[in-house]
């Protein structure tokens, strides 16, 4: 057991994977916390496809990949924001435009890349097991920056999510703390690219988060929960991956979904059959 568990960890592919897996595990779990909160699984979903653009520019220009999909990132959540605060448009209708306008940019700056099946495949579909250490270094520092910007804006972000009222009473910068929000998911799509592309990474954003809200009802509990969540998931999907030779972004989002639907059944007070026993013991009571 010992071996199979160390073997993999002899190669240094794997333990910068490793690394990077459990990186985005925390950082994709913890953000995510406010994806669900805030019913903005659709927006995680349109930031992360509307990267293409992004990308397809910077490989067009011979620039960095990631560079191109960061700024990308932000331009859409920002425009969903801005359109969204006209009053006019509504967030959905927003997400939508943006969302189907970026990727058909996209679609068509890629299909003038003769070789973008090869080039871009990582983007899609990521590839973990190929981050060199100048990825993990990048990883590393833009963890450090939206995880330290998500404690230093707890409380407030906490607010605007949960009572938007109370942070208007409160004079709370509601706009620009959503715009700060847009920009930290920005950031955090970006990094779990290489872990789990574009295809996946709004399930990293989503089911782990899902899976703590059905565990706790508190945001910091959940949050923790989340993250250690997402670091198992990154773990054994990554291990499955070495394994079974199946792609490491789907094997990490399936053992994600996994550990939500024991929760969903199991889960104390909210899982589907913690419910039914306590409502046979109140009939029967």
């Amino acid at each position: 057991m010992i071996d199979l568990l160390l073997s993999p960890l002899s190669y240094a592919f794997m333990q910068r994977g490793m690394a990077a897996a459990i990186l985005v595990g925390i950082l994709c779990s913890v953000v995510g916390c406010y994806v669900v909160l805030r019913s903005m699984a659709f927006l995680g979903d349109a930031v992360a496809h509307a990267i293409l653009p992004g990308v397809a520019i910077a490989y067009l220009l011979d620039g960095n990949l990631t560079v191109g999909a960061l700024l990308a990132a932000i331009l859409v959540g920002l425009g969903i924001g801005f359109l969204t605060r006209q009053g006019n448009v509504k967030e959905d209708t927003a997400i939508g435009i943006l969302f189907t306008a970026a990727l058909a940019l996209g679609v068509a700056l890629i299909s003038t890349i003769r070789t973008y099946a090869v080039d871009l495949s990582h983007i899609l579909f990521g590839n973990i097991l190929g981050v060199s250490s100048g990825d993990l270094w990048l990883t590393i520092g833009l963890s450090v920056i939206v995880l330290g910007s998500v404690i230093l804006l707890f409380k407030p972000l906490l607010i605007i999510s949960f009572d938007p009222v109370l942070a208007a009473t409160l004079r709370l910068p509601i706009g620009l703390l959503n715009n700060l929000l847009m920009i930290l998911l920005a950031f955090t799509i970006v990094i779990a690219l290489q872990t789990v592309g574009i295809g996946l990474v709004a399930a990293m954003l989503v089911t782990p988060p899902a899976t703590a809200y059905l565990l706790t009802r508190r945001m910091a509990p959940m949050m923790f929960f989340s993250a250690l969540i997402g670091i198992f998931s990154s773990v054994v999907g990554l291990y499955l991956s070495f394994y079974y030779n199946i792609a490491s972004g789907a094997a990490i989002v399936l053992t994600a979904t996994f550990l939500f639907v024991l929760a969903f059944l199991f889960a104390p007070g909210r899982g589907v059959i913690s419910q039914k026993a306590h409502k046979s013991r109140v009939l029967r009571g």
